[in-house]
């Protein structure tokens, strides 16, 4: 199948922004500090540091330090970010023929986990109570 370019940056954020409103209110307070982006690829560095063979095979990614991991004595490095990946979630709805909603709101929750630090069994229960 075609990837359907003329959905932009701008669409795949507010579906983002739709899915965000869907988490439980205590998890979206926890990830206030949190930058979203959505970008068209992954960069050659995230690509090389994880050995992916294609940049569509990373639909979003978490950069940063868990929740879990952090410590009051720390100083923050930077900021933590999550990044969606518009043109490999469009690959993959095409090739899946998955609900594109769907899909960005499942990428958001999983990276979303990573920053509590949460397992893929809790991501899962997280987005099927939501």
């Amino acid at each position: 199948m075609t990837i359907d370019r003329s959905i932009d940056l701008a669409a795949i954020e507010a579906m983002a922004q739709a899915a965000f409103k869907t988490i439980p209110a205590a998890m979206r307070e926890q990830v206030k500090s949190v930058v979203f982006q959505v970008v068209e690829l992954p960069d050659t560095e995230t690509c090389e540091e994880l050995g992916l063979e294609s940049p569509f095979d990373l639909l979003g990614l978490y950069r940063g330090v868990p929740i879990s991991e952090q410590s009051a004595w720390d100083a923050p490095q930077d900021l933590d970010r999550i990044f969606l990946y518009r043109l490999p979630i469009l690959r993959y709805v095409a090739d899946t023929g998955e609900d594109l909603p769907h899909v960005v709101r499942h990428v958001l929750i999983h990276e979303i986990g990573h920053h509590f630090g949460l397992s893929d069994d809790d991501m899962e229960a997280i987005e099927n109570d939501a």
